[in-house]
């Protein structure tokens, strides 16, 4: 029974002794065990896995830019807008039958006076890059004959002027032969690189119609301004003009005409299109068209005894409803299309003709619409219309009618590439006539559109580049293909041919060249690549991707941060345990 009641008390002590040996851990400052780093390495990867991916994002995102000559865009581009292009000219004169006391030096010397004071500084010019030649022929009996055969035919002094010049030397240079005779003075421009005066000719005259002659005609063309504009040129963008023909009846209830347009094209145009053929590819394109009335009003003139349409009702004479001028296949991209357009007009208001605003009657009664194309209006013989015949009277254009049309026509097409559709010129000093040439235009005047060309389209070339340079530079995100590279390398050669070609006087292949650096030029500018969806800016990148990526990189970093302090924490907890270890 004692040790029954004893084992109590024996047991107690025990338990007391087992809580003092068991430390109490507070788990909230310290931790027995090292925290685990497999949850922090897990969220660091993770996050190392989208920062390293994003090179690759924005790799893929990239956008293409072929490299571009800025420099050399920049460098053309300042040369033709603050240096005009100059040409190298080749003059020459002739004066036979004077006496001059001055010798040949001094006279040519003042012959560049004359010349310096005319000129301009304007593309297109020869600015102070000429020279002169002066030959003189003393002797009445020499005066005498040349003044017999230059007061000749025109043609036949034509061509014995030319040889004249080659025996002189003048090749490719533009000469003027002078002769001092009695009479009235007569002043011709021939229709190859030389002009001929002769008459009653003081020499201070001479001197000056002499300057004249080279500067406003073989240099300007008969233009009083000579500057280069943007109209004064009809080429498309690739170099290619389309000469659209149409014969339009008003009314062919009335009569129908037709014409042999073949013919016309193999013995009229074709010389045309073979002159013009460095300047811009012409192709030729015809149709007969029918129920195209005008949209302007005519009224009846007894004076006259024709209908009459003024140069005030010239705006509205062309019917764009009815008109269906603008078929051609041919025509397509940047080409320009030129509407050379014959007018029948129906019986009730024939003959219809143009009164011009002085009074007068149009010779050609046709007109022009700069870069559009002229229209010519074309009388029948008989305005009658056969009331008998219920059907129309068919009826082709006779080819007399149909030449003398196409004289009309080829002059209002002188007139939109920027000649003088007249054979007169009219300057300070005097009326001198200009011979026309079979091909339609002369050799003096193809010199002048080949300069004129150059210049529109060396200065084209410059604008498109150039805004193309600023174009590309202003947006980072643009796509540049190789091909636009290329396009603006081969501009750029083009346009340096032309310039070294221009600089020793080859106009016709400085035409070629320059019209292929406009081209390229074009070609780049509008490549269909610069108009793709892809050129977007860094903002507009940034708005696209940040709703998908932005959410799950901030989740990644938030976590990884939020692990990271985690294991910082559980990292103090176990350092303060051991530390309680030691001391305890």
């Amino acid at each position: 029974m004692a040790e029954i009641s004893d084992s109590p008390s024996t047991s107690k002590p025990v338990e007391e002794n087992t809580q003092t040996l068991t430390p109490q851990i507070d788990s909230k400052t310290t931790r027995n065990t090292k925290p685990g780093v497999k949850r922090l390495i897990i969220c660091v990867s993770v996050l190392f896995s989208f920062i390293l991916g994003f090179p690759l994002l924005w790799k893929s995102i990239e956008i293409y830019r072929a490299p571009l000559p800025f420099d050399r865009i920049d460098s053309f581009s300042s040369q033709v807008e603050s240096n005009p292009l100059s040409f190298p000219c080749s003059f020459q004169a002739v004066f036979i039958g004077f006496d001059f006391k001055a010798s040949h030096s001094e006279v040519a010397a003042a012959i560049k006076r004359k010349i310096s004071d005319l000129g301009r500084g304007d593309c297109g010019g020869c600015g102070g890059n000429y020279s002169v030649a002066v030959a003189v022929e003393r002797g009445d009996v020499s005066a005498f004959d040349f003044g017999a055969k230059l007061r000749s035919d025109d043609e036949d002094a034509d061509e014995w002027v030319r040889s004249v010049v080659n025996q002189y030397g003048g090749g490719h240079a533009y000469s003027v032969v002078v002769v001092n005779e009695g009479g009235e003075v007569r002043s011709v421009v021939g229709k190859y690189r030389h002009a001929w005066i002769v008459g009653r000719v003081e020499e201070e005259e001479a001197v000056l119609r002499v300057a004249e002659i080279f500067v406003k005609v073989f240099v300007n063309g008969g233009d009083e301004e000579g500057l280069v504009r943007s109209e004064f040129m009809p080429v498309g963008a690739d170099g290619r003009i389309v000469l659209s023909f149409s014969l339009l009846n008003a009314d062919p209830r009335d009569w129908i005409y037709d014409w042999n347009f073949r013919e016309i094209d193999k013995t009229l145009l074709q010389p045309v299109i073979e002159a013009l053929q460095p300047i811009a590819n012409i192709s030729v394109e015809s149709q007969v068209l029918y129920h195209t009335p005008k949209s302007s009003f005519s009224y009846w003139d007894d004076k006259h005894g024709s209908h009459i349409f003024t140069a005030k009702d010239l705006p509205f004479f062309v019917n764009s409803n009815e008109w269906h001028l603008d078929t051609s296949v041919a025509a397509g991209g940047r080409s320009k299309v030129l509407q050379l357009v014959v007018y029948i007009p129906s019986a009730k208001e024939c003959p219809l003709q143009l009164k011009l605003p002085n009074g007068d009657i149009s010779k050609t009664n046709g007109f022009i619409s700069p870069m559009w194309g002229g229209v010519v209006v074309w009388n029948p013989q008989s305005c009658i219309k056969d009331l008998e015949s219920n059907d129309p009277v068919r009826n082709t254009i006779s080819h007399q009618d149909l030449q003398m049309l196409f004289e009309v026509l080829m002059g209002q097409l002188r007139q939109l590439l920027g000649l003088k559709s007249d054979n007169l010129y009219v300057g300070e000093s005097g009326t001198s006539i200009l011979l026309g040439s079979e091909r339609g235009f002369t050799e003096w005047e193809l010199d002048v559109l080949s300069r004129k060309h150059i210049c529109f389209n060396l200065l084209s070339c410059a604008t498109t580049l150039g805004s193309l340079s600023r174009l590309v530079q202003s947006l980072p995100r643009m796509i540049i293909m190789d091909e636009i590279g290329k396009q603006v390398k081969f501009s750029l050669e083009a346009a340096k041919f032309a310039q070294s070609n221009a600089s020793i006087g080859i106009y016709d292949a400085s035409a070629v060249s320059s019209r292929q650096s406009r081209s390229l030029a074009e070609d780049a500018f509008f490549h269909p690549s610069i108009m793709s969806i892809s050129y977007y800016s860094f903002e507009h990148c940034f708005a696209i991707y940040s709703p998908f990526f932005l959410p799950v990189i901030m989740h990644v970093l938030l976590g990884a941060l939020r692990e990271w302090k985690r294991y910082k924490q559980e990292s103090r907890k176990y350092l303060a345990a051991k530390a309680k270890e030691k001391v305890s």
